[in-house]
């Protein structure tokens, strides 16, 4: 009996931790809304739409890349060095991270922009959000940047699976 319930245990344990992840691979077509502008961007404005923005994600069991196509895609890496967000999904949750490269500067700060995209799978729609944070290298000209957020949101669908 002890050898039962600790067998139940295991396989609960292996089991029961995290959500199995959900197929989210696929071409999806996105809309995002520039929401808050924390970091004072340039040319960023809160309510601006963006409609479709081709994004295609990638999947090996929990592991997903997430790559923004078109004239979007090419702005983002431009801007921050890559077009593709990296990371994992559990359930019909999906996080994905894009750590810029590019480096910029104001006075004597040097920052780079990260961008955070966390969203949830329906079916095949595709919603949730991108926040831009800067990783800053901690002059006292960086103090406007050390915290600042952006965020868009963003809904898409993919083809029925």
């Amino acid at each position: 009996m002890r050898v039962a319930l600790l067998l139940v245990v295991a396989l609960c344990t292996a089991a029961c931790g995290d959500d199995a992840p959900a197929a989210v691979a696929g071409d999806y077509t996105l809309s995002l809304t520039n929401h808050e502008n924390g970091c004072a961007f340039q040319s960023w404005q809160e309510g601006d739409t963006t409609t479709g923005v081709p994004f295609t994600i990638t999947q090996s069991g929990s592991s997903a890349t997430g790559t923004i196509g078109g004239a979007a895609g090419v702005y983002v890496e431009v801007l921050l060095g890559s077009k593709a967000f990296i990371g994992s999904v559990s359930g019909d949750a999906l996080h994905l991270v894009l750590h810029g490269t590019r480096a910029f500067n104001e006075g004597a700060c040097t920052y780079t922009v990260t961008g955070t995209a966390d969203a949830t799978l329906a079916q095949d729609v595709l919603q949730g959000s991108i926040v831009y944070t800067t990783a800053t290298n901690g002059s006292p000209d960086c103090a406007a940047l050390a915290s600042c957020h952006a965020t868009q949101v963003f809904n898409g669908t993919r083809p029925p699976q």
